[in-house]
């Protein structure tokens, strides 16, 4: 079978598991195609024999204050479909890929060819982008001419059926970790040499935008670190840095704080710290938090959106309402303040990661591929 993936290829959770899945397809066999204006940031990380990365480039005009990116990705799928013969086309974020690919399926028709696709759903390609006035009818419209859609939690699917007209099931296929290269590794020396007395190490990782309430994080640190030592790490880089750099000096502890930006390499940072740290005011799913647990790392975060699915309330980490600083301080301070009781929380973290294991996950989209490949071929044969 040949695959084309089309997605963003940033550090975000939607770009990060378009580029595991090809990656773990590619594994099993499959040919995978990249469709999108860079090499996927996990992609460039090893070589894969059947993966194959197409850019998509966008010319600049002194007309355009906006490179029309939609329409040149529409024909960059187009030339990819005939040229590589490709048998499905799986789009991870809506907004634009949904419609740019139905615009390809209009050109293909007309030249007699066409083929399947299927649009995932990963988040604020729903909760906060597509519900803008602006975009809502056009994201209806792609996301309903798609064969198929499927969302990464249960949460966002009934997000979806709340704010959209949509006409279609949705299949919920939760996001996934590889454990092979996401595990508790020996990184004790470098443990040492950001935390040389023992202090306990939280971390954060994310995009660092405002609905991640970054600076909540800073907050609940400064809370712990009154209690316990510790250090915390943030990983990432975004609009909000400057913002809870700042914060962190006008608290008295930037100093105990490292800001390690974007990160390649994240299991190894994972791999020495004691706490995640999540308050975001809304998450699809939480894939880094999820590959945190597989790196042993309990979870303090928000009940919000999907994090319910992942993070079970008093044996994985705890969960509290948006914005409660004092709560999610309480028990970030109760997990870390006993070793036996952190060493459990870390058992249970790793063991519910392992319930999302890849091996797991990959064979629900590799059945959604054939159903929907065998259902577009029998109703071409009809038609025809």
């Amino acid at each position: 079978m040949k695959i084309g993936i089309v997605c963003y290829p940033t550090f975000g959770g939607s770009g990060v598991l378009a580029t595991e899945l090809g990656m773990a397809l590619s594994d099993k066999g499959y040919e995978v195609h990249f469709i999108t204006y860079e090499q996927p940031v996990r992609l460039a990380q090893s070589f894969h024999p059947n993966i194959y990365f197409h850019e998509v480039k966008v010319p600049t005009y002194p007309l355009f204050d906006f490179p029309p990116y939609e329409t040149a990705l529409a024909s960059a799928m187009v030339n990819v479909i005939v040229n590589q013969k490709l048998d499905l086309l799986h789009l991870h974020y809506a907004i634009p890929h949904a419609s740019a690919a139905y615009f390809a399926r209009q050109i293909l028709k007309k030249t007699g060819q066409d083929i399947p696709f299927i649009t995932t759903l990963h988040g604020t390609d729903i909760t906060l982008v597509g519900r803008d006035a602006t975009y809502a009818p056009v994201v209806t419209f792609s996301i309903n001419e798609s064969d198929a859609i499927t969302a990464v939690s249960n949460s966002l699917r009934e997000e979806t059926f709340r704010s959209f007209n949509i006409e279609k099931e949705i299949h919920v296929i939760p996001n996934f970790v590889d454990i092979k290269r996401f595990y508790q590794a020996d990184k004790d020396h470098f443990k040492q040499m950001l935390a040389p007395d023992g202090e306990r190490i939280l971390v954060h990782v994310s995009n660092f935008r405002s609905v991640k309430r970054v600076p909540d994080v800073i907050k609940i640190f400064d809370k712990v670190k009154k209690e316990i030592p510790a250090k915390l790490l943030m990983i990432g880089d975004g609009p909000e840095r400057q913002h809870v750099e700042d914060l962190a000096r006008s608290l008295g502890i930037y100093n105990d704080i490292r800001f390690l930006g974007k990160q390649e390499q994240i299991s190894e940072i994972l791999s020495i710290a004691d706490l995640f740290l999540l308050p975001s005011e809304t998450e699809s799913f939480g894939l880094s938090a999820l590959e945190g647990m597989a790196c042993s790392v309990p979870l303090i975060s928000s009940n919000a959106g999907g994090l319910p699915e992942i993070n079970i309330d008093g044996k994985t980490g705890f969960m509290s309402d948006v914005g409660d600083i004092e709560s999610m301080s309480q028990h970030a301070i109760y997990i870390l303040s006993d070793e036996e009781r952190l060493q459990q929380f870390k058992k249970e973290a790793i063991a519910n990661a392992h319930s999302f294991e890849r091996q797991r996950i990959i064979p629900m989209y590799e059945k959604l591929y054939c159903e929907v490949i065998a259902s577009y071929n029998e109703q071409k044969s009809l038609a025809n």
